[in-house]
């Protein structure tokens, strides 16, 4: 079984924040950073240091694949 620590978790959240912004008076974030921050929260919330990646939803497992793919790319090309 594979694990997200919240560390990572985290830092996916910031990367998908640095790429889109929060918007809108309320601050609303993009679909990728709140799909993951619904599993952050949780996580807080449990006291949880790692989630299992199975208990994604797709449209977090999305982001999450999304942010491993580019994440690296990102740093090279500042």
């Amino acid at each position: 079984m594979l694990f997200i620590s919240i560390q990572d978790l985290e830092a996916a959240i910031n990367y998908w924040r640095e790429r889109s912004p929060a918007t809108g008076e309320a601050l609303e974030l993009c679909k990728e950073a709140s799909a993951l921050a619904n599993i952050y929260a949780l996580m807080i919330i449990q006291s949880a240091q790692r989630v299992p990646l199975e208990n994604l939803s797709e449209r977090a497992r999305l982001a999450w694949d999304a942010y491993l793919l580019n994440k690296d790319q990102d740093v090279t090309n500042k």
